[in-house]
């Protein structure tokens, strides 16, 4: 089964907005592939639900975003995050996710991420749009 990293922007779009990054949360919720994270992803997860405009978009209380993020923590494969990486330069932030899918033996990164993508495949870790991923998920059926 495929193993993902999806960053934070794809899976908060997918809370908030209906389309593609949606129909990747289904997908995960289905059993469709295995979600990988790190400690450091699930905390930039948490910090962007708790922005006040993305607040206003999905409504959740305090406790509602804690319990998502404890779910997400109990239902992905989690890494032990001792990996660093200094890759994207551009955005230091940024490997947190490459260290997370290195080290998670992940097939794919699913970004918007202009900087990852640009990197395009990183050791094996192919770096991918939302709708490339839906498109490896169905031709996968």
């Amino acid at each position: 089964m495929i193993r993902a990293v999806l960053d934070a922007n794809v899976l908060v779009s997918g809370i908030v907005t209906e389309g593609v990054p949606r129909s990747i949360l289904r997908a995960w919720r289905a059993g469709r592939f295995h979600l990988v994270a790190s400690q450091a992803t699930l905390d930039e997860i948490g910090r962007v639900l708790r922005y006040p405009k993305i607040v206003r978009r999905h409504h959740w209380s305090e406790s509602e975003i804690h319990g998502f993020t404890e779910s997400l923590e109990a239902l992905a494969i989690l890494t032990t995050g001792k990996l660093r990486l200094n890759v994207v330069a551009a955005d230091p932030s940024d490997d947190r996710y490459l260290e997370c899918a290195v080290e998670g033996e992940a097939d794919c990164l699913v970004t918007g991420d202009r900087h990852l993508l640009k990197l395009g495949v990183y050791r094996e870790v192919e770096i991918m749009r939302p709708r490339e991923f839906v498109e490896l998920l169905a031709a996968r059926r």
